[in-house]
């Protein structure tokens, strides 16, 4: 039987599920991208999906927002971002190969790929930490459900250890604000164009 969806439910399906949640986790991820920036490392993000629009948000405010309030470069890329990179691999290769194959051309040594999925079995998103292990970058997976193939795989997780794909989505989404605010020491700066 199946609790009726009400809004005072999902939040409280939320709070059930953050009470379960392994917090050091979290704030080691955090730790992990703050070593990389300051380092001037890149950070690549990667996923399928709603959790391929988290990559994205991810980058997207990681770089805007962290050099408004610092003055500092975020080398941020989202493997999600480039239409023609991804459906060349795609077409050429193998979808299995399109974040791996963009990796190959432009991943270092020390850079960090954050690998999000909510099932933690996506063959791309694998690939992808495979290759990054391989070659001498961090790896940080970010998942849900019971962490999948990802969460023994990479080097660094965050679980959400859920099956409702709504909620994982969520807090990985909640993750990434997390980090924003952390590496803006909470100075998060509100262009008014008005």
């Amino acid at each position: 039987m199946t609790t009726p969806f009400t809004v005072a439910n999902y939040f409280a399906a939320h709070a059930k599920v953050a009470s379960t949640m392994n917090l050091d986790h979290f704030q080691a991820g955090i730790d992990l991208i703050r070593s990389k920036f300051d380092a001037g490392k890149k950070i690549f993000t990667c996923g399928n999906g709603g959790s391929a629009s988290t990559a994205s948000h991810y980058i997207t405010d990681w770089n805007k927002m962290i050099n408004l309030a610092t003055g500092r470069k975020f080398r941020g890329i989202s493997l999600c971002d480039n239409i023609g990179a991804i459906t060349a691999f795609a077409n050429d290769i193998s979808y299995d190969e399109v974040f791996a194959g963009q990796l190959k051309s432009m991943m270092d040594e020390g850079d960090l790929v954050i690998a999000i999925s909510g099932s933690g079995n996506s063959p791309n998103v694998v690939k992808a930490v495979e290759y990054a292990n391989a070659n001498g970058a961090d790896t940080l997976a970010v998942v849900g459900y019971d962490g999948g193939k990802l969460l023994p795989l990479a080097k660094h997780h965050i679980l959400v250890p859920s099956f409702d794909m709504q909620m994982c989505e969520d807090i990985h989404l909640m993750f990434g604000h997390m980090v924003m605010k952390t590496l803006c020491n909470n100075d998060i700066k509100i262009i008014n164009l008005d």
